[in-house]
């Protein structure tokens, strides 16, 4: 019986262990993942311009609104984690950072979306989105 308990805390240990990143590694993998869903909102960005490319006045609207939801985002960031001195946040803080941006990307790559897979006949409030085909 205590070989089966050593047993097991052995394969416990090894198992824990083997799936153990630093924190830099950690902080790479966010930051991979975030530019992974900043070229989704982009794909999706550029789909739109594509579809609506007859539509020009909506074009404009949309790059403003591009602007505009940049600033916001960095606006957002900025008060999440606002500037303090260098160590405030501690070693995680750049995984936070990517996290927080992959957050609000994905929630704006889903409003996006919305263009490109169009809204119910007959919704009376669709402004510029096209019905779906």
């Amino acid at each position: 019986m205590r070989h089966l308990f050593a047993t097991i805390f052995l394969i416990f240990f090894i198992a824990v262990t083997a799936n153990c990143q630093t924190q830099a590694e950690m902080n790479q993998e966010a930051a991979t993942d975030y530019k992974k869903v900043d070229a989704e909102l982009n794909k999706v960005y550029q789909q739109i311009m594509k579809e609506y490319a007859d539509d020009p006045t909506f074009l404009d609207a949309l790059r403003t609104s591009q602007r505009n939801w940049i600033t916001f985002r960095d606006s957002e960031l900025k008060m999440k984690y606002p500037d303090r001195e260098s160590g405030w946040y501690g070693s995680i803080h750049p995984m936070c950072v990517s996290y927080y941006l992959a957050e609000l990307t994905n929630e704006r790559t889903t409003k996006l979306k919305t263009w490109l897979t169009g809204i119910e006949e007959g919704d009376v409030c669709a402004g510029s989105v096209r019905p779906k085909s």
